[in-house]
């Protein structure tokens, strides 16, 4: 039986669960998520704690939340691509650039995007009639914080090779994130990583299936990427 991912094209944690299927060719089929549909809506609270996606299904055996999901397949279904460093030190410092990206990029990114929502935790609720000014410069201030952070973390270190945890992270958070407020020009370094990270083929293909889509993201996606 092959593995099963469960998520939507355009959600930047299915990104994340994705990026490392795709790079090492992992077998798997792809379960899209309708946001709408009841059923799948049981599904997803059954499984996951807070009813969210990405959720990895294994024969008998059920991984939720992006980064277990990594972990979980560095472990059991290992290929070329070093998900995980092999150095104890050097694992340590993935994971922490994981946290980053997720708690500072991904969730400020986010953050934004929730604005627009009528409901933060239901996007079915429709959008708001204005969305809300306060939690979008709180958005984006929180970016900036990240952007600086990062862009100073790259000066004096070295990330791991392609693909690890922390480009499963850093690809859809920085993607996502530069379209609600970009980089800017006196973060270089973390301009030319965000470059780098979407022509890996297993992002690109990420960004290609999601194209579609783009029309529905509430801040407006610009005309680019």
């Amino acid at each position: 039986m092959s593995l099963e991912l469960y998520g939507h094209p355009f959600s930047s944690y299915t990104w994340k669960a994705l990026i490392p299927l795709y790079a090492n060719e992992t077998p798997f089929d792809f379960r899209s998520l309708n946001p709408g549909d009841e059923e799948q809506g049981k599904f997803l609270k059954r499984v996951h704690a807070a009813g969210k996606f990405p959720v990895l299904v294994d024969g008998d055996r059920t991984v939720i939340e992006a980064t277990s999901i990594i972990e979980y397949l560095a472990v059991h279904h290992p290929g070329p691509a070093p998900l995980i460093p092999a150095d104890p030190d050097e694992a340590i410092t993935a994971r922490m650039l994981d946290r980053v990206f997720d708690n500072y990029v991904m969730a400020n990114m986010n953050r934004v995007v929730a604005a627009y929502f009528l409901d933060r935790d239901n996007p079915m609720a429709g959008p708001r009639e204005t969305p809300d000014s306060k939690e979008i410069q709180a958005g984006k201030r929180g970016l900036r914080q990240a952007y600086a952070w990062l862009e100073r973390w790259l000066t004096d270190n070295k990330l791991p090779p392609h693909v690890s945890i922390v480009t499963s992270a850093a690809a859809p958070s920085l993607f996502y994130a530069d379209w609600v407020e970009r980089i800017p020009e006196d973060c270089p370094r973390l301009a030319a990583l965000r470059a780098e990270l979407l022509a890996l083929p297993p992002v690109s293909r990420c960004v290609e299936d999601a194209r579609y889509f783009r029309p529905y993201f509430p801040p407006g996606a610009p005309d680019r990427d």
